[in-house]
């Protein structure tokens, strides 16, 4: 498995499985099963509800709803 280059969301995925004790999957499932569909309302819904950081939570975003398109 290769490393992702630095800015691509996925790379951030090592750090967010270490700091919340989670699997990636586990939040994209969490994600997909949310009513809400903006980009900023999801990161906005993680930070407050979830507890992520700004960066997790726009990398888990944008990964999650790039691969839905």
């Amino acid at each position: 498995m290769t490393t992702p280059s630095k800015g691509n969301p996925a790379s951030y995925f090592p750090a967010i499985e270490a700091k919340y004790g989670r699997p990636v999957q586990d939040w994209i499932d969490l994600i997909d099963s949310s009513p809400l569909t903006r980009h900023m309302e999801l990161v906005g819904w993680l930070k407050t509800e979830h507890g992520l950081g700004h960066g997790h939570a726009n990398a888990l975003v944008a990964h999650t709803l790039a691969n839905r398109k």
